[in-house]
């Protein structure tokens, strides 16, 4: 596979090899527990995941569904987006984002949209100086007891 590939991940075995990358983000989950999630999300609620390989090697990861909402209209919600730690700083998750882009455009859809946690200060950057992104809302959660 060559440099900057880009691939569906639909295998239970494609979707285990993206786990080191994705547990750098949701560093909550153990490999069995993402592998249940992933799947029902792919199953379920219309999830996708992507991988961008450089050469045989996954390097960035990106996780979405298509949605419709009021707010947003018809529109594509990242969930997942995570570059490997030593793969950073060269155009991966640019290149998979825009993929995002591009798909979503191809597919009928008007946005795109994403969260990033308070935290994530360089990922913040990212969105908003180099892809563009403005900053709309918070989002809030709670946990039903």
């Amino acid at each position: 596979m060559e440099t900057g590939t880009i691939k569906e991940l639909q295998s239970q075995d494609e979707i285990i090899r993206a786990f080191p990358i994705m547990n750098q983000l949701r560093t909550h989950l153990d490999e069995n527990t993402y592998v249940e999630l992933v799947t029902e999300a792919m199953e379920k609620d219309m999830y996708r995941l992507f991988a961008l390989y450089n050469e045989e090697e996954i390097v960035a990861v990106a996780g979405f569904k298509p949605m419709i909402t009021l707010y947003y209209g018809r529109f594509v919600w990242v969930f997942d987006l995570v570059t490997s730690e030593s793969a950073r700083s060269n155009g991966y998750g640019e290149k998979l984002l825009l993929f995002v882009h591009e798909w979503a455009r191809e597919n009928g859809y008007e946005n795109v949209a994403l969260s990033s946690g308070l935290k994530r200060t360089e990922a913040h950057r990212f969105y908003e100086d180099k892809m563009d992104y403005d900053k709309v809302s918070y989002v809030f959660k709670t946990a039903l007891k």
